[in-house]
């Protein structure tokens, strides 16, 4: 409908001109007239509908300059501001597809069906028909369609559409794969972890139509604007006919204010905003989350699997007369029988190390607290040191005055009925984390606060050296939406978390944010913005896209507003006529959007 009510004036314009031309004198004003009605029906149409909503908006100063053009018999300035309020219109939906362009291609890439291997062979089936525990074919080229993990093989993934990540990834066998990638390498098959609906990749659709339907607070506020901007350009324009009996005087004061900035900038700015963090991996929900990503002054984070990567990770390797190497291979061999999160640790961190591991034999597991069993004819017992001291009673004796680090895991291992060593888990500060938190107090976050169900012994370990502000430790969930309250007159609180437990209180912040690569449900839901990538640094470049965005619909408006009021004032004084007036207007309103569309580039780094 838009590109038609855009066509009839120029056509009608273009007309009008030639008929002067021809020598048909009083054709033109006709043409020019007729060409005028569709775009001023249907912007009557629209403030009929608004104001059933209780909208005010700055259309109705459109429909004053393009009637009393008409009335005034000012026909050319009428088909101008028709043409130039149409194109006006365009060009600002053109300019919210082109910015929501990152948000639409993870729609359009949605795959419908899946390769499964049922009873040796392959068949195409619906992706509703996929379950936990099927294998699947994913060939080069297709989009990921469930999440899983490798069944057999290697898997080249370009996850660049989730995560804004341009370089490929390459999982083994066994690793963890997110719904919405791309095979970027072979084809290899995928074993079913969740159902489609339950997937990442879903999760991400659904937040991301939220955010479509989102509409920004700054855009609210501007609609509340128009109300005094109308009535300020009513004043002027009746003051300049009273003063003068000149209504062509009110003409020209309507048609430059004819539409303002106001309202075309701001959301254009907002929208841009939310497709460019979408780009680095950042899923905003709408414009209200990114304005207030752009405000917060106090940020209170979650420990584990924020601060902390989440799961526990090898931080030490002692070895009684054996190398490291092969300690860990002996004790991952054996692991590799066991769903023990402390087990599915040693051989993750062996396979990351390249090493070795054997097929173990004759494996009795007790479960929560160690494995015994044979690798390459050894006998291995693997776990807490008083299961094997149990076994090895030198184990107690070798591990009692040994150092231990808070919230650290000790794992003893013994061979052939002798102690072998230990290996020390933990779970490691994210790297970079200080470079972080400077980061984001250099963009004005002047609080940070520590918000954790962890003990304080552990949450002091993990965060000594760290610019916190506060610790908060042994907080169960309604308390942590105590902390989140507390820090309240400080300014705007961002709240990051991953689990179920921080859920509440990501709800409860003026911001919340999840890291929702790994995170829970949950706590995604909650959220206002999500981490697409499991990288908490994606949060600095979140907030300073967040500011430049309000900076720059800022500038609009304030930029545009300015020259609007400026050209009424000329206008008023009868230096400017009405069809001068509505040229410059929309240039003004054209600079101000391309202005807008800056918020699409910068603001972020990789």
């Amino acid at each position: 409908m838009r590109p038609v009510l855009v066509a009839v004036p120029a056509v009608g314009l273009l007309l009008g001109f030639l008929a002067s031309l021809s020598g048909f004198k009083a054709w033109p004003e006709w043409i020019w007239a007729a060409a005028t009605v569709p775009v001023l029906a249907a912007l009557l149409i629209e403030i009929v509908a608004s104001l059933r909503r209780g909208d005010v908006g700055l259309d109705i100063v459109a429909a004053l300059s393009m009637s009393g053009a008409l009335a005034l018999g000012e026909n050319l300035a009428a088909v101008v501001v028709a043409l130039m309020y149409a194109g006006g219109q365009y060009l600002e939906s053109y300019a919210e597809r082109r910015a929501n362009r990152e948000m639409t291609a993870l729609l359009s890439r949605v795959p419908h069906t899946a390769m499964r291997y049922t009873d040796d062979r392959l068949e195409e089936i619906a992706l509703d028909a996929v379950y936990p525990g099927d294998r699947l074919l994913v060939r080069r080229g297709e989009i990921v369609p469930v999440d899983g993990s490798v069944a057999s093989g290697v898997a080249v993934l370009d996850q660049s559409a989730l995560t804004g990540e341009a370089i490929p990834v390459q999982l083994q066998a066994g690793e963890t794969v997110m719904s919405g990638s791309t095979n970027a390498g072979d084809a290899f098959d995928l074993s079913a972890s969740r159902r489609a609906g339950e997937s990442t990749y879903a999760g991400i659709i659904r937040l991301v139509e939220a955010a479509q339907r989102s509409k920004a607070p700054m855009a609210r506020l501007a609609d509340r604007f128009a109300l005094v901007f109308l009535a300020v350009t009513v004043l002027l324009a009746g003051g300049a006919w009273l003063a003068t009996g000149d209504p062509v005087r009110a003409l020209a004061v309507l048609v430059i204010a004819t539409p303002c900035p106001l309202i075309l900038a701001v959301p254009v700015a907002i929208v841009s905003g939310v497709s460019r963090a979408a780009k680095a991996g950042i899923l905003v929900k709408g414009g209200k989350a990114l304005e207030a990503m752009a405000r917060v002054r106090s940020l209170v984070i979650d420990k584990t699997g924020t601060l902390t990567y989440g799961q526990a990770h090898v931080t030490g390797v002692h070895p009684v007369a054996m190398t490291g190497e092969e300690l860990l291979a002996l004790a991952a061999s054996l692991d590799q029988a066991s769903k023990h999160v402390i087990a599915q640790a040693l051989v993750r961190e062996a396979r990351q190390r390249g090493l070795d591991l054997a097929v173990p034999t004759a494996v009795v597991e007790s479960p929560g607290e160690g494995l015994e069993g044979i690798v390459k004819g050894r006998f291995v017992v693997v776990g807490g040191p008083r299961f094997v001291a149990q076994r090895v009673p030198e184990v107690k004796a070798a591990l009692h005055d040994g150092p231990r680090q808070a919230g650290s895991v000790r794992v003893a291992i013994a061979v052939d009925g002798r102690f072998a060593g230990s290996l020390t888990l933990a779970d490691e500060l994210r790297a970079g984390t200080a470079r972080l938190l400077d980061d984001l107090r250099a963009l004005g976050i002047e609080r940070f606060v520590l918000a954790t169900g962890d003990r304080r012994e552990v949450a002091e370990a993990v965060t000594a050296g760290l610019p916190f502000d506060v610790i908060h430790a042994e907080l169960t969930p309604d308390r942590k939406i105590a902390v989140v309250a507390a820090e309240r007159p400080q300014g705007p609180v961002m709240m990051i978390g991953d689990g179920v437990n921080d859920a509440p209180a990501l709800a409860a912040a003026d911001l919340g944010v999840a890291m929702g690569a790994k995170g829970a449900a949950a706590s995604a839901e909650a959220a206002d913005v999500v981490l697409l990538v499991d990288r908490l640094d994606r949060i600095v470049s979140g907030v300073s896209i967040a500011r430049r965005s309000r900076d720059i619909a800022l500038q609009s408006v304030y930029a545009g507003i300015g020259l609007s009021f400026l050209g009424m004032i000329v206008a008023a004084f009868g230096y400017l006529t009405p069809i001068e007036g509505a040229l410059i207007q929309e240039g003004i309103d054209v600079a101000v959007i391309l202005n807008a569309l800056r918020a699409l580039r910068g603001g972020a780094e990789a």
